[in-house]
């Protein structure tokens, strides 16, 4: 779970990244919601796809607005001040009574803080409903400022509790993978393997999860395809790519391997060997200030001098609240690594009439370097 000083601390970045006139802000991403105040609906809950609505204000206030059911179903407890909507005389649903449509309910309690909202401010519009915006009475000005773009900016820069969490997502994801290694094997679903990581994963967790992903295996009549799991067996010749989250409290992990099914051809197995070369170029640019595109090529750069077409997607990208995010590790990217960055390393190849090979770690770039943040074994077998 994030802490409170680590709400605290990304609440004082966020004031220094608005305008100084600026007296208010009304955050409506859940995302970013749980970013400030460690407010997220549980998403294996009854709730799941409801929101809060946070109102910060520069004097440090934090005000929660939630109707009494999605508040009950929160992953943690909230880090703010004040709530609105949880009053035991102010439940949007009782038991007794007719239910009100549930966005009107909570756009009636975000009125109840109109009368704190009259000075310059600004709101998360991108995520804020005309409705909302109306029951307010808000101005063109409160609607003109760009947050949700400012927040997307700060979420680069880690914090050590959101790097507590995405480790726990770590540790439990690696489970998982060791666990990939022990039971694919031929006549075996690609359902019952994601059955088996999820189980494991969870169990190191110690607590629920989301695990999504690619479970799919490709060959050389299909060298590349993804998605979720399905009933079909995997067969002699089959190369499982096993690149999946696990999400808690709404950051995840993400990394791959690669496991063979029955023996590899000679080209196969250069496939992964070149992989794991262009990994280990990826990972020799990483530094703070580095452009991004210059990891794509310094990875791309092993395929090509290997005989192979450039990489075909991104090396890598941001990792956090969301996936992808920023930074991109492509060819045009005007990105730089900045310290605090957590990015993933995941260099692939497919080619017709072989198969086809994904790797991927997970990394933090430190002041000195990175650390790698994944430590699953990374083999075909």
């Amino acid at each position: 779970m994030l802490t409170e000083r680590g709400c605290l601390e990304r609440r004082k970045r966020l004031w220094k990244a608005l305008p100084d006139d600026c007296e208010w802000v009304l955050i409506a991403d859940p995302r970013h919601v749980l970013y400030f105040a460690n407010f997220l609906v549980n998403p294996i809950s009854f709730s799941t796809s409801e929101r809060g609505l946070l109102l910060l204000e520069r004097s440090g206030k934090a005000t929660l607005i939630a109707e009494n059911f999605t508040r009950r179903t929160a992953s943690a407890e909230p880090f703010v001040d004040d709530e609105i909507g949880n009053d035991v005389d102010d439940k949007w649903y009782d038991h007794k009574h007719s239910m009100q449509n549930r966005d009107h309910a909570l756009f009636d309690r975000l009125s109840r803080v109109a009368d704190r909202i009259k000075g310059p401010g600004l709101v998360e519009a991108e995520w804020l409903p005309a409705m909302a915006a109306a029951r307010l009475g808000l101005g063109s000005d409160a609607l003109s400022g760009d947050v949700g773009s400012v927040v997307r900016k700060l979420r680069r820069q880690k914090h050590a509790d959101e790097i507590a969490l995405l480790e726990k997502c770590m540790r439990a994801c690696e489970v998982g993978h060791a666990r990939a290694l022990e039971v694919a094997a031929e006549d075996v679903s690609e359902l019952d393997i994601y059955r088996e990581i999820q189980s494991a994963a969870i169990a190191e967790a110690g607590c629920p999860a989301i695990v999504y992903g690619d479970f799919r295996p490709v060959n050389a009549e299909i060298p590349k395809r993804g998605g979720l799991p399905t009933p079909q067996k995997l067969k002699a010749g089959d190369m499982l790519i096993v690149d999946y989250s696990v999400v808690l409290s709404g950051y995840r992990s993400d990394f791959t391997n690669t496991i063979a099914i029955g023996e590899m051809t000679a080209e196969q197995e250069k496939l992964f060997s070149v992989c794991e070369g262009a990994m280990a170029a990826g990972e020799s640019v990483f530094k703070v200030g580095a452009a991004a595109k210059d990891v794509y090529h310094a990875a791309s750069a092993v395929m090509e001098e290997a005989g192979f077409e450039p990489l075909a997607h991104h090396a890598g990208h941001g990792l956090g609240l969301g996936h992808p995010e920023s930074p991109a590790l492509v060819p045009e990217s005007e990105d730089t690594l900045l310290v605090g960055d957590v990015v993933t390393l995941e260099p692939g190849m497919y080619v017709k009439g072989v198969g086809g090979v994904r790797i991927e770690h997970n990394y933090l770039i430190t002041e000195s370097g990175y650390r790698r943040l994944s430590n699953h074994r990374i083999a075909l077998r």
